[in-house]
């Protein structure tokens, strides 16, 4: 059965977030077929169409208003409604970011619809699409079906493999005229906390340091390994906490969800709530001096020894491999 679905590009910085690829490989899974319709939100976003048609969007709609200019729930709100009432889709499909963690329950609401959330698979089985989700903090999955109305869902980033980028795709861009009004909050300025380089829920690769870096000077040999794989720092809640580092790095049931190629977990003991928000990394690596951590048993290598002689090492070692490659 094909579908109509409509994708929300997510914009960072005047440019795509990567999870915005992931949605439009999840979008074409689930069109079976069908049409997949990329939409743009915010001030000056056209410029950025053509590349959601190179990675499979079919075509693509914009929605440009000064007031959109930085995210807000009712902005956006107003706008992917909008565009929903103009496409009326089969199905919609976001990012499981803070932005649509944020705005999907609100437009599922608003739409009547049921909402499947953070969505780590996606396949066809017995005629169905089947999504994927993991639940009671990662210990289990349960899979959806939608049998009947909307499909709608968001997709947990690093998960659903982008489509091959084809510079040579071409798909028209039209623009929806929205009148974006009655807003109950206006961004005025974004003081950004988060470190600068990779974004830690898109990495592919995670250094994390816990309590067992002692202080904010003990990130400084994992920033060192982090710059070398091209990776991002993130940290446990114990770290955070004890003020090594901001919140804004926490990885675990209070944190961010991370799903990266290589987690690198430096001085993390292990606790449950930090592993449920970085268990389904694919490989696992952790370093630690007490052999009995419970990090060790989610670990696929385990490194028994004081961080601030393995990391520099690794750092050394990864440094001579890169350099040979």
């Amino acid at each position: 059965m094909s579908r109509k679905v409509l994708v929300l590009g997510e914009v960072r910085d005047h440019s795509l977030r990567n999870v915005t690829f992931e949605a439009i490989a999840a979008a074409k899974q689930a069109a079976e077929g069908g049409e997949v319709v990329g939409l743009l939100i915010g001030d000056s976003v056209s410029a950025l169409s053509n590349e959601l048609i190179h990675f499979g969007a079919d075509r693509v709609l914009t929605v440009e208003h000064e007031l959109l200019k930085q995210y807000t729930s009712d902005g956006f709100s107003q706008a992917l409604m909008a565009a929903v009432d103009a496409e009326s889709p089969d199905g919609i499909i976001l990012g499981h970011t803070a932005l649509g963690k944020d705005l999907a329950p609100k437009i599922a609401a608003k739409l009547q619809s049921g909402l499947i959330s953070d969505v780590t698979q996606i396949e066809e089985a017995g005629g169905n699409i089947v999504f994927t989700r993991p639940i009671y903090s990662g210990k289990a999955f349960e899979k959806k079906i939608v049998t009947d109305g909307l499909i709608f869902a968001t997709i947990r980033p690093n998960n659903i493999a982008p489509l091959e980028k084809d510079e040579t795709r071409s798909g028209e861009t039209s623009a929806l005229s929205v009148d974006i009004k009655d807003l109950r909050s206006i961004i005025k300025e974004v003081v950004r906390k988060a470190s600068e380089g990779v974004d830690l829920s898109e990495a592919k690769v995670v250094i994390a340091g816990g309590r067992g870096v002692k202080s904010e000077e003990g990130f400084e040999p994992l920033k060192e390994l982090a710059q070398v794989l091209n990776g991002a720092i993130g940290a446990s809640r114990g770290a955070c906490d004890a003020e090594y580092c901001d919140y804004s790095l926490q990885i675990g049931q209070t944190g961010k969800v991370v799903t990266p190629d290589l987690y690198i977990a430096c001085g993390i003991s292990g606790a449950i709530q930090h592993l449920a928000g970085m268990s389904n990394s694919k490989v696992i690596v952790a370093i630690n001096k007490d052999p009995e951590a419970n990090i060790f048993k989610v670990a696929d290598y385990g490194i028994v020894g004081d961080l601030f002689e393995v990391v520099p090492m690794l750092t050394e070692e990864f440094k001579k491999i890169l350099v040979n490659a």
